[in-house]
């Protein structure tokens, strides 16, 4: 079973960053990251493969949110940058040790609160 902790959370005015960290107690072989509004379904947000660094995105982030990843921290990050208060949600990291793993393993979530 690998663990995730996961930071990075706060209150930020609209149009400003921050960068949430996820790290992984054990090998990784894809991240993810999703997000989950009140009153609304969680959604995905970003993936990064841990050997290649292929990423993909939700169109809604496209631009403004990066997801990255150190080998050597066994962490992944999401720079999210220009947020908007839409993007207010309790952001969580999302693992598969293995290609098609499912269930994924989870992190605790982190609130990230954009301001208008």
């Amino acid at each position: 079973q690998v663990q995730l902790v996961e930071s990075g959370g706060g209150l930020v005015q609209t149009g400003g960053s921050l960068r949430l960290s996820c790290t992984a107690s054990g090998r990784i072989f894809r991240s993810h990251w999703f997000r989950q509004a009140p009153g609304k379904e969680r959604e995905f947000v970003a993936t990064i493969t841990w050997s290649a660094g292929s990423t993909n995105y939700a169109n809604s982030v496209k631009g403004r949110f990066t997801i990255s990843r150190d080998n050597a921290k066994n962490t992944v990050y999401l720079q999210m940058n220009n947020l908007k208060p839409e993007d207010t949600a309790v952001y969580y990291c999302a693992a598969q040790g293995v290609a098609g793993q499912n269930p994924y393993y989870w992190g605790q979530g982190t609130q990230v609160t954009v301001s208008s």
